[in-house]
């Protein structure tokens, strides 16, 4: 999920190559804990954040 974020920011085109086996998984945890995919999604959102920042960060760095 991360992935995608990460890759829709900076503008590249995910690879789903185990996009069916990633679905049924979803479809699993969902089937356990309806707001499993929300708590994934806000952590993916966590991880893209620091790791644009940190690139942010370097960038900055870089530029000095």
């Amino acid at each position: 999920m991360g992935n995608c974020m990460l890759c829709a920011q900076i503008g590249v085109e995910p690879e789903f190559d185990q996009s069916a086996a990633y679905v049924e998984g979803w479809l699993e945890a969902m089937k356990e804990d309806s707001r499993a995919i929300f708590r994934a999604a806000s952590e993916a959102q966590k991880a893209v954040d620091y790791i644009m920042d940190r690139t942010a960060q370097f960038e900055r760095m870089a530029a000095e």
